[in-house]
C-alpha cells in the first residue's frame, strides 16, 4: 500500500487520531475477542507502524484494556469506541479499527485472519486470502 494521511475519531468525537505513512496491510480478524469487542462477525483493521500513528485530541480519554496476556485494546472512555489494538509481542505496529476512520477510507481489507475461530453463522464469500490464524509474515 502507498503512503497516506488519514484522520479518525471515536463515536462521540472526543478522541481523534492521525495516520501518516504506509499501511502494511488491512485485514478482517475473525477471532472471538475481536468479535466480542466489536459486536460483529469480525473486526476490520488497518495495520501500520506505530510511528505512523498519533493521537491528535483526547488521548487522556483513552482506556487501555488488556484482553489477553499480550493484547491491548484502546477505546474511548466516553462512548466506548474501540479504536486501536496493539500487541506486546509486536510493539512496532498498531492495528486501527477501519470503522473509526473519518469519511470514506481509501482502503479495504486484503485478508481474513483467524478464520479457524470465525463465527459459525457467518460465511466468507469474497475471494480474499484466508488464514486459520494470524500469519507470521504479512
Amino acid at each position: 500500500m502507498s503512503p497516506i494521511t488519514l484522520a479518525g475519531s471515536c463515536l462521540c468525537g472526543a478522541v481523534k487520531y492521525r495516520i501518516a505513512g504506509d499501511l502494511l496491510t488491512s485485514v478482517n480478524c475473525h477471532c472471538s475477542m475481536c468479535r466480542k469487542a466489536h459486536g460483529a462477525a469480525f473486526r476490520s483493521g488497518a495495520i501500520l507502524k506505530v510511528q505512523d500513528f498519533s493521537w491528535t485530541q483526547g488521548e487522556e480519554r483513552i482506556v487501555d484494556y488488556r484482553s489477553s496476556e499480550q493484547m491491548h485494546r484502546l477505546f474511548c472512555r466516553t462512548c466506548g469506541s474501540h479504536m486501536v489494538g496493539r500487541s506486546d509481542k509486536h510493539p512496532g505496529i498498531v492495528s486501527v479499527a477501519i470503522g473509526t476512520v473519518d469519511g470514506d477510507p481509501p482502503l479495504a481489507p486484503r485478508q481474513h485472519w483467524n478464520v479457524a475461530s470465525k463465527a459459525s453463522w457467518f460465511e466468507i464469500t469474497d475471494p480474499l486470502p484466508q488464514f486459520p490464524v494470524v500469519p507470521t509474515s504479512r
